[in-house]
């Protein structure tokens, strides 16, 4: 079977060098970045570390990682276009218990260093993650997407959710009797729950990756490509070049490459590098497993949806 991305070119390199389809870089983010000329980029998005000491990062005092973080910012800006966006996808710092929402700290950085604009907080709800004990269970993650500029890419008729009243009318003033729905449907909102429910609340839920996810690798903190195709559909034109400074195991790379963009990728871990590009090279093949964007979330049923017998009488 003939693939689609069949010839893409696969630059293994830690200088950025032309020609690409995707650039992969098994280097320090900062060392790349320099190399990049000025507004190149279209989309930047990444979820960057959170200081939570996972095995990818070593975790710093707070105020030092905030201070890395700008660094990679600042490159970021002046590799982006004019036109250009820029997402960050961050969940909470936690210390000693207590809670520090990342995206408030990020928000100063993007808005007061570099005079960025704020265009959504997008809101990524999954239904399962790991339990807490001593406060309510985080059930989700920020995205915020910031523009360089007032002149920047927005594509919303490819992301579009069907209207849940397309026969709805205007029912007085100058439209009384004609259709009030746009055909191609409507705006998927700030708040993500991918997708049984999408077309009853607009609402993006985004299983996370774990064990049973069909995208599951061995990175510990892995986003679905799902997430992260909305971003490029709606921010990027065709051909535009997406970057991700912290790229884990390729997820953004694999997201601009099936919708015809350019990626560039960036990870200090050689192990990491290596799976992206293994996952790319099973997306030219027709191999790579994928969650559909689209895809009802699971629902369970049968027993494992029933009280157990063990619990009656236990219960509240």
């Amino acid at each position: 079977m003939t693939s689609i991305f069949e010839n893409k070119n696969i630059l293994l390199s830690n200088t950025y060098e032309k020609p690409f389809d995707v650039l992969i870089a098994n280097t320090d983010t900062l060392k790349l970045l320099k190399t990049i000329p000025d507004e190149t980029v279209e989309l930047v998005v990444s979820s960057p570390p959170y200081n939570l000491g996972k095995s990818y990062e070593n975790r710093q005092d707070f105020k030092q990682y905030l201070g890395f973080q700008k660094q990679i910012i600042e490159e970021c800006y002046r590799i982006l276009k004019p036109e250009g966006n820029f997402c960050w996808q961050v969940g909470n710092y936690i210390e000693k218990g207590e809670v520090f929402p990342l995206d408030i700290y990020y928000y100063d950085i993007f808005k007061f260093d570099f005079g960025m604009q704020l265009r959504n907080r997008i809101i990524w709800y999954f239904g399962h993650g790991l339990h807490a004990k001593k406060r309510f269970s985080g059930r989700y993650e920020t995205i915020l997407w910031f523009s360089k500029t007032d002149n920047y890419i927005f594509n919303l008729d490819p992301v579009r959710v069907p209207s849940k009243y397309p026969g709805k009318k205007y029912f007085k003033g100058s439209k009384k009797g004609q259709l009030s729905c746009n055909p191609k449907g409507k705006n998927p909102s700030d708040i993500w729950e991918i997708l049984i429910t999408d077309f009853d609340t607009c609402m993006w839920d985004i299983p996370n990756v774990k064990s049973n996810h069909p995208e599951k690798t061995i990175h510990p903190c892995q986003y679905p490509i799902e997430l992260i195709e909305r971003l490029v559909l709606s921010m990027t034109n065709k051909h535009g070049i997406v970057l991700d400074p912290f790229m884990g195991v390729g997820s953004t790379l694999l997201a601009a490459l099936l919708h015809d963009r350019k990626a560039i990728g960036v990870d200090k871990e050689k192990e990491y590098c290596d799976i992206a590009k293994e996952r790319i090279i099973d997306l030219e093949n027709g191999i790579l497993k994928k969650r559909e964007l689209g895809k009802p979330v699971h629902k369970p049923n049968g027993k494992i949806a029933e009280i157990p017998q063990e619990w009656q009488g236990k219960l509240l």
